[in-house]
């Protein structure tokens, strides 16, 4: 049985640093996408996410897997501007893609909101056709990732749909056609 996975949404970034042209998702399907949220200021991102990304841009090929990060800032904002970003990336070397997230009104940044982030670090991985396989909080063991990320590339597009490398259950149906995993509850699509 296949399981249900949303297409991601599109990312809303206000500046772009190590890309001579904005990313889009769409530009980027064929593709397994990772995307690494982080905050320059979140030890555990700068200990552990932003390195995990770099290696990941180093494993897998450039064909196959495009790794990006996200720069999503919800606190100290007057210290995490895009000229100290620039800084930092340089300092510590970083050549992947990174997005900064686009401010929101209500404090969580647009992009951050919309992949309902609960924090930082944080990653997200997209299978070829730009649907969400995975978002996790919090630190992710080098393993795990690389095997979720070679599940991805592995797949063919035209087969159908398998369980998130990482998710030990496997989602059933209810009764009604309806469904609830740890995914979410899922409703029938000829409800909508």
């Amino acid at each position: 049985m296949s399981k249900y996975y949303p297409e991601a949404p599109e990312l809303q970034i206000g500046q772009w640093l190590n890309t001579d042209a904005p990313l889009t998702l769409a530009s980027l399907r064929g593709r397994v996408v990772v995307l690494h949220a982080f905050q320059m200021l979140c030890p555990a991102c700068v200990s552990h996410g932003l390195p995990q990304a770099s290696k990941a841009r180093q494993v897998f090929a450039a064909r196959d897997v495009a790794v990006i990060g996200l720069h999503t800032v919800f606190e100290h904002h007057d210290v995490m501007t895009p000229a100290a970003l620039e800084a930092f990336v340089h300092e510590y070397r970083y050549t992947f893609p990174i997005g900064i997230d686009k401010p929101s009104r209500g404090g969580i940044p647009v992009t951050m909101g919309e992949y309902q982030l609960q924090g930082t670090p944080s990653i997200v991985l997209l299978d070829k056709q730009g649907r969400i396989r995975l978002s996790h909080f919090g630190v992710l063991e080098d393993m795990a990732l690389g095997a979720a990320i070679g599940q991805l590339v592995a797949e063919e597009v035209a087969i159908p749909l398998i369980a998130d490398p990482l998710d030990e259950t496997a989602a059933s149906p209810s009764a009604g056609g309806d469904r609830c995993d740890e995914g979410g509850c899922h409703v029938r699509s000829d409800r909508k």
